[in-house]
């Protein structure tokens, strides 16, 4: 054998029982290390590069660096050459963006809103845990929706089920990590919100890249609590825009300053509010 090619997962299953040995592996090709990442692989990758001798050749792809992926990288590598390509920066031009500022607590019911007063073919809802997607995705279905879930703690069968539930339209809406931002091809997405704001900027031009392909237009709605506005902030400096905010109109939004004034020439002032109940977006409930 002269190219292996392998999940880790099986890979380790070979190595434990004495199927295979890689003292002679030369190269190392470590492929889409991020979506491992997701995944849940990387201590199965670490235990599967401890095996093979530190004299070779190291190769490491990823779409994206978060500082996990820079840990795995300055400890698998030895004085790597940082090749950057096709760096995307840019949404697709296909798809119209809305920021909703919203207090915390009251995220959920401003997505139900949403939903039930958006006229969409289907849509996804990005997470940032997997316990945050499974609560998301128990409410919505207490809310009468169909709901699917992806994340990386989901059997391999789960997984299929629901992308193939979810491309068929037996599922309206499918709930996510980023798990579900890169390399899904799934047709048809009128919709992707993001009810947690993406920790790293890039995965924001991944998440909404599902929607408006091919042409098509879509709609990506991200759902601002107060203590996401750094983050949102640095999405707008890496996309190189301003995201309009917008407020659903007759929703009971907690009080905020953030819609209140505006700073000379009409541009609005960036900054939560500090209220007795913390961060908060929106009017006060009367």
């Amino acid at each position: 054998v002269d190219v292996l090619v392998a999940t880790p997962g099986r890979l380790l299953d070979l190595l434990e029982q004495r199927a295979m040995s890689l003292k002679e592996v030369k190269i190392l090709v470590l492929d889409e290390v991020d979506r491992m990442l997701d995944m849940g692989f990387l201590p199965d990758v670490r235990r599967i590069v401890e095996k093979i001798s530190r004299d070779r050749q190291t190769l490491l792809f990823s779409a994206t660096l978060p500082p996990e992926i820079e840990r795995l990288a300055a400890w698998v590598l030895r004085n790597p050459e940082l090749v950057e390509i096709g760096i995307r920066r840019s949404p697709a031009e296909t798809v119209t963006h809305a920021v909703y500022p919203v207090a915390a607590e009251q995220k959920f019911d401003l997505l139900m809103a949403l939903l039930e007063r958006t006229n969409f073919d289907s849509a996804l809802i990005f997470c940032r845990t997997k316990y945050g997607a499974d609560r998301i995705a128990h409410q919505l279905k207490q809310g009468k929706h169909a709901v699917a879930v992806l994340h990386s703690n989901r059997t391999q069968r789960e997984r299929i089920e629901a992308l193939e539930g979810f491309k068929s339209g037996k599922y309206e809406v499918m709930v996510a990590t980023d798990i579900a931002s890169r390399g899904l091809d799934i047709a048809g997405v009128s919709h992707v919100i993001n009810y947690d704001v993406p920790e790293h900027p890039e995965d924001y031009v991944h998440r909404i890249g599902r929607t408006g392909r091919a042409q098509n237009v879509g709609d990506a709605f991200t759902l601002t609590s107060g203590q996401e506005l750094p983050a949102l902030q640095a999405i707008e400096h890496f996309i190189g825009r301003k995201i309009p905010r917008l407020k659903l109109e007759n929703f009971p939004y907690l009080y905020t300053a953030l819609f209140e004034t505006e700073k000379p020439g009409g541009k609005r002032a960036i900054g939560g509010g500090r209220t007795h109940r913390g961060y908060s977006f929106g009017r006060r409930r009367r």
